[in-house]
C-alpha cells in the first residue's frame, strides 16, 4: 500500500479541477473565482429540476383502465350516445333551418343551443373513442385546448338558456312590443352575444395557464378541465383564481335573469287561466332543460371541488362525465315532443317516408 495522501492534497486536486491554475492560490478576482466554483453544483441541480419540470410533454388520462375486451363495449356505448347527440340535435337543426315558418326567435335560440351541443360533444368524444383504442394520453396544448372547448360549450349552454328565458318573458308579459323588440338585427345581435361573452370569459380562464410550468403529469379524469390542470402547475395561478371570480360573476348575472324573468312570467300567468295555459305549452321544455343542466352542473362541480378518491371506478367516470350526456342529448328529444310545431314536422316527415316505402 501506498503513503497515505495529506488531506490538503485532496482539496488542492479537488480546486485544480474546478479553476485555473491561478486561482488555487490567489485572492480578490481569483477569490470571486473560487466562490462561483463553489456555487456551482446548486446552480446545477437547479437549472435540473427546472428542465425537468418543464420538459413535460405529456399527460395522461385517468379512468380507462380496463381490459382490452370491456375496451370494445365501452367504445360501441359511447359511438352510440355520440350518434345519438349528433342526430338528435342536427335533426332539430335542420328542421329550423329548412321551415321558413320556424324562423322566430325562439327557434333560433334553439338552434342555437343544438348547435352549441355538437360543438361541445365534439370537444369531448372523439378523444375518448381514441383513447379507448389507444394510450390514454394528451399533449398540454391539446389539454388546454379540450377544456376550453368543454367550459366554453358549457357556459354557452347557460348563457343560452338565459337568453330563452328573456325571450319568454317578453313574449308572454310585452305581446305587444315583441315583434318590434325581437327584431331580427336584435335577436343576430343577442345570440352573437350568448356566444361571444361565454367564450372570451373562458378563453382568458384557459389563458391564464399558458406559460406555467407543470410539475405533474397525471389527470384524475376522462377529459381535460382547467380546474385540474391547474392543480399540476408548480406555482398557484393567481391570475387564473381572479379571472375565474369575474367570470362566476358574469355567470351569476345570467342566473338573476333566468330568476327574474320567470318569477314575472309566474306572477303575470297565474292571473289568468288562458295565460298560464300558455305558459305551460311554451315555457315547459325551457324549464325542463334549465332543470337537467342545473342538475348535471351541479353534480359535476360539487364532486370536482369535493371529490370522492374512494369512489370506484366506473361511479368516478361516470360523474365526471354525466353533464357531457344528458343535456347535449335530452334537450331536443325535451323540445322536439313537447313543441308543437316541431312534433309536427318531425311526425310528418316519419309519415311521409312511410307512405313512399322509405322504411
Amino acid at each position: 500500500m501506498g503513503p497515505k495522501a495529506h488531506p490538503l492534497e485532496s482539496v488542492e486536486s479537488f480546486l485544480r479541477s474546478c479553476l485555473p491554475p491561478v486561482a488555487v492560490v490567489g485572492s480578490g478576482a481569483d477569490g470571486r473565482s473560487l466562490a462561483s466554483c463553489l456555487a456551482r453544483p446548486p446552480d446545477t441541480m437547479e437549472n435540473t429540476s427546472s428542465s425537468t419540470t418543464s420538459s413535460i410533454t405529456t399527460l395522461s388520462l385517468s379512468g380507462l383502465n380496463f381490459p382490452l375486451s370491456h375496451r370494445v363495449v365501452i367504445f360501441l356505448l359511447v359511438l352510440l350516445c355520440y350518434v345519438t347527440i349528433l342526430s338528435n340535435n342536427l335533426t332539430l337543426i335542420l328542421l329550423v333551418v329548412g321551415d321558413r315558418k320556424l324562423h322566430k326567435p325562439m327557434y333560433v335560440f334553439l338552434c342555437n343551443l343544438c348547435a352549441n351541443a355538437v360543438w361541445g360533444s365534439a370537444g369531448f368524444y372523439p378523444k375518448l373513442l381514441s383513447d379507448l383504442l389507444s394510450p390514454h394520453v394528451i399533449s398540454p396544448a391539446g389539454c388546454m385546448l379540450q377544456g376550453y372547448v368543454i367550459h366554453g360549450s358549457s357556459a354557452c349552454d347557460f348563457s343560452i338558456l338565459g337568453l330563452m328565458a328573456f325571450d319568454r318573458y317578453v313574449a308572454l308579459c310585452r305581446p305587444l312590443a315583441y315583434q318590434a323588440f325581437m327584431s331580427r338585427r336584435t335577436v343576430s345581435l343577442l345570440v352573437l352575444a350568448s356566444w361571444s361573452l361565454p367564450l372570451l370569459c373562458m378563453f382568458s380562464n384557459s389563458m391564464s395557464l399558458v406559460g406555467k410550468k407543470l410539475c405533474g403529469s397525471h389527470v384524475e379524469r376522462l377529459y381535460c378541465v382547467n380546474l385540474v390542470l391547474s392543480k399540476l402547475t408548480c406555482t398557484p395561478a393567481r391570475a387564473h383564481g381572479i379571472i375565474a371570480a369575474v367570470n362566476i360573476s358574469f355567470f351569476l348575472g345570467i342566473f338573476f335573469l333566468i330568476l327574474y324573468s320567470y318569477a314575472r312570467l309566474i306572477k303575470m300567468c297565474t292571473a289568468s287561466p288562458q295565460m298560464w295555459k300558455r305558459f305551460r305549452q311554451t315555457c315547459t321544455p325551457h324549464v325542463a332543460c334549465l332543470l337537467v343542466y342545473a342538475a348535471s352542473e351541479l353534480a359535476d362541480l360539487v364532486y370536482m371541488r369535493v371529490g370522492g378518491a374512494d369512489l370506484n371506478v366506473h361511479l368516478h367516470n361516470f360523474m365526471t362525465v354525466e353533464f357531457l350526456v344528458f343535456p347535449p342529448m335530452l334537450n331536443p328529444l325535451i323540445y322536439g315532443l313537447q313543441l308543437t310545431h316541431i312534433r309536427k314536422k318531425i311526425v310528418g316527415f316519419f309519415q311521409g317516408r312511410k307512405k313512399t316505402g322509405g322504411f
